[in-house]
């Protein structure tokens, strides 16, 4: 724990401005009290975490402990189980009855959070047979990319961790046991990838800076134990993933039990993982009943043979047709790229929410040390550093066949595009992180809920299509379907797989024959599930309940209802599960 005058000074940033206005003829009533204490814990909660875990903190923007690589030993495990026991022990010490509601879904997150982490050591135990988790090189490059300090500054951090490199490979070779042979395969490749960060070019930036030169011959002398260290551990890893394809390996799949104790960490929905798969299910149906509804008006339009009669077949046909328009390959990067001004032209003429300029978004190639997960992904800054940049990763389609090239441009083409950037960028992702970032609670921007997250980009495809974006096109609504079918299977598929042992072939059918899926698609989406469990269900979940939530208020405040004053009330409460947001905004009423 840090001393109190730290403590009052994060309880400060979080927005606890009563003990500024009280003196000491006056002192605070207990409510006040109670109030300011348990954000002083927050305060201390936080502060102590990024103590246990630098790397995290890094990445959410706070460098007091840029220069520590923690090593993933047993005593860090120890260490963790230690930190969750004390701080649950503060934690349960508050009469949550004497909380503001706000406060009171500060507790629920950050005792969700350390349950997590008990669970996680304990009985998830993905240390020991997931090798991807084991990476240095996204700490590294956080700290050189980011202009948060002087180079100079970074630098000394960069050398500072770069000590302790071949400690941690050790480690994490010591832990892996009894891996599954599908993460074996990515800790190879994006290990590989590490060395993007640990290039030349940053050697000729130790060279150039204000180093002092015994500074710069350290940096080169750990530089190359590091690097030594890395290839000495993709080594290992080919020969593991050798004897993994030789003699058969762990199954990705972790099972019923494990599955519904991490969606309840992970989703905070309110319902088990079991009945929103069913929920799905239902969904499915509902949807390709629509889209079967728009390939009957548009099929004359494209055709001059008669519509088959099974419905499938006919939206299949329809979507085969209009997925030949999509942008080349070559400039795939560059059509997203202009994609953007786009998108904020029509929510600022709209109405819809409050875009910050001054809060940058870069769109870029996804770096090398962060591909073969997922083709686009945002990278926001934490909120501790509210005005760095936020990043849109975009994967270029460079490194692939031309036949799978072709099926993955004919998945995200014309129409799909827009609304991948609009889930991805403005107002999905990017948006909505910006908002959490200006959250006056600090845990909720820190600890933020995935499915609120991820439901919020889900919910703006469609908000933006029901505003006017597409102009109504009927081939906009049938694409924006058959993407919101995907993620409705994206629930069906991750549980079916997890827990009821769905095959691969069983998969790619579903995906492409009931999703109508490109077949590069179904087999990236094949792969994302085999390396996690659960997340692919936060999209859904997440967008039913805002979504309904929103139709909620809509009826019950008739035309008093103000979209742009809801989005912004919702995003306004950082990225809380949806359930917390209704309770707040419901009581504001």
């Amino acid at each position: 724990m840090k001393k109190a005058t730290l403590a009052l000074a994060i309880a400060l940033s979080l927005g606890v401005t009563a003990c500024q206005t009280q003196t000491l003829e006056a002192p605070m009533a207990p409510q006040a009290v109670v109030n300011a204490e348990f954000n002083q814990f927050a305060g201390q909660f936080i502060e102590a975490l990024w103590q246990l875990a630098p790397t995290w903190a890094l990445y959410n923007g706070y460098h007091k402990y840029d220069a520590v690589l923690e090593i993933p030993d047993a005593a860090a495990r120890e260490k963790t189980l230690g930190f969750v026991a004390a701080q649950r022990a503060l934690l349960t010490a508050y009469d949550t009855r004497a909380l503001t509601p706000s406060e009171l879904i500060d507790y629920k997150l950050i005792d969700n959070l350390l349950g997590s982490m008990q669970w996680e050591v304990e009985r998830f135990k993905s240390w020991q047979w997931d090798p991807s988790s084991y990476n240095v090189a996204g700490g590294f490059a956080q700290i050189i990319n980011e202009n948060f300090a002087p180079l100079d500054v970074r630098l000394r951090s960069v050398l500072a961790r770069l000590e302790h490199v071949p400690e941690y490979y050790a480690a994490a070779r010591s832990n892996i046991e009894n891996p599954t042979l599908e993460h074996t395969q990515l800790a190879v490749m994006q290990n590989e990838g590490a060395f993007s960060v640990f290039s030349d070019e940053l050697l000729q930036q130790v060279q150039d800076s204000g180093l002092s030169q015994e500074e710069q011959a350290s940096f080169r002398q750990r530089f190359a134990a590091a690097t030594q260290a890395i290839h000495q551990h993709i080594d290992w890893l080919k020969q593991l993933q050798t004897r993994l394809e030789r003699d058969g390996a762990r199954s990705f799949r972790i099972g019923e039990d494990l599955y519904e104790e991490k969606f309840a960490f992970d989703i905070q929905s309110g319902m088990s993982a079991k009945q929103l798969y069913h929920k799905a299910l239902a969904d499915k149906d509902k949807v390709q009943a629509e889209m079967a509804k728009i390939t009957t008006k548009l099929w004359p339009k494209y055709f001059t043979v008669p519509q088959p009669k099974d419905d499938r077949e006919a939206i299949r046909t329809l979507i085969d047709k209009l997925s030949s328009r999509h942008v080349q390959r070559d400039d795939f990067v560059a059509e997203v790229r202009a994609q953007i001004p786009e998108l904020i032209k029509f929510v600022n003429d709209k109405q819809l929410l409050t875009l910050d300029p001054k809060k940058p978004l870069v769109v870029r190639e996804t770096p090398e040390y962060m591909r073969g997960y997922a083709g686009a992904s945002i990278s926001a800054p934490g909120p501790y550093e509210r005005s760095g940049n936020t990043y849109y990763n975009v994967s270029p389609r460079d490194g692939m066949s031309d036949a799978q090239a072709e099926s993955y441009l004919r998945e995200y083409n014309h129409w799909i595009l827009q609304v991948l950037n609009i889930h991805e960028a403005i107002p999905g992702h990017y948006s909505q992180l910006v908002y959490s970032n200006q959250s006056p609670s600090l845990v909720k921007s820190l600890f933020g809920n995935g499915a609120m997250i991820e439901g919020w980009a889900v919910y703006t495809e469609r908000m933006m299509l029901e505003q006017g974006y597409g102009d109504f096109e009927p081939e906009m609504w049938l694409m924006y379907y058959k993407w919101n079918l995907r993620v409705i299977c994206n629930t069906i598929l991750d549980y079916s797989i997890q827990v009821k042992g769905m095959t691969k072939e069983e998969a790619i059918a579903l995906m492409t024959e009931q999703a109508f899926q490109q077949q590069a698609e179904a087999e990236g989406k094949w792969r994302r599930a085999s390396l996690s469990q659960v997340q692919l269900t936060s999209y859904y979940a997440g967008f039913r309940e805002i979504y309904d939530f929103r139709e909620e208020l809509k009826q019950a405040q008739g035309k008093d209802f103000d979209l742009k004053r809801f989005h912004e009330t919702f995003l306004g409460y950082g990225s809380a599960p949806v359930k917390y947001i209704r309770s707040l905004m419901l009581a504001s009423q």
